[in-house]
């Protein structure tokens, strides 16, 4: 995708957050470059998008590696289930953990970068491989992170398979959880769901397709992505 075709789908992507009666400005647009270059990282960043999104550790280092050569500076979310053996490689180039959802994980990203931000992981469905804890876990899973020392701001969640009005009662109960426990980020909604997010009180959206295109997925060998 051209320079000129990125931002034509950016603009595309603002103009349906601002469907949904939201300020673009207030929401923290998280750029997803899982299966494509750091070139393509580099667009986003050039377009003024800083948050990136990683699923994989294999991927997310190189392309800090490429962007910090270069001299264009972004913020890494990292998006999938972490690996406690990845934690140390991966904490000096990661703003914001978005997928915590075990204890032990905690432990791991407080050694190696203590004081660091994460959102807990809520898992809206049956399906183990997602990850995340229930939303009655929710709570303690917080409490535990913040003793720590970690900057717990908020909670994460993956939309069910299906259509995206699917998504709208666990987007919600989410939402309302996270202000229960006064927490201000809701990191919902990615390409298909993001307007059924956004209206359920998401204030950041994981965003790859709508943006960069389709990818092509090789073998992957970590666990299950929390961003598209």
């Amino acid at each position: 995708m051209s320079a000129t075709g990125f931002d034509a789908a950016l603009a595309r992507l603002r103009a349906r957050i601002e469907a949904t009666g939201t300020d673009p400005a207030a929401v923290t647009l998280v750029a997803v470059t899982k299966g494509h270059g750091a070139e393509r990282a580099a667009e986003a960043a050039t377009a003024g998008i800083m948050d990136l999104g990683e699923s994989y550790a294999q991927e997310l280092l190189p392309k800090a590696a490429a962007l910090a050569t270069a001299g264009v500076k972004v913020r890494w979310h990292f998006l999938g289930q972490v690996q406690r053996n990845k934690v140390k490689a991966l904490a000096p180039h990661v703003h914001l953990w978005q997928s915590l959802d075990r204890i032990e994980v905690a432990e791991a990203i407080a050694r190696h970068a203590p004081g660091a931000g994460v959102l807990v992981q809520v898992n809206l469905t049956q399906d183990a491989a997602r990850g995340g804890v229930g939303l009655a876990q929710v709570p303690a899973l917080v409490e535990q992170a913040a003793a720590l020392g970690l900057d717990v701001r908020g909670l994460m969640a993956v939309g069910p398979p299906g259509p995206a009005e699917a998504s709208v009662a666990g987007f919600e109960a989410v939402a309302t959880m996270a202000d229960r426990l006064a927490l201000a980020e809701r990191s919902m909604g990615m390409s298909g769901d993001l307007q059924v997010a956004l209206r359920s009180g998401a204030t950041m959206l994981r965003v790859g397709s709508a943006l960069f295109g389709p990818r092509a997925d090789g073998p992957r060998p970590e666990p299950q992505v929390m961003g598209d």
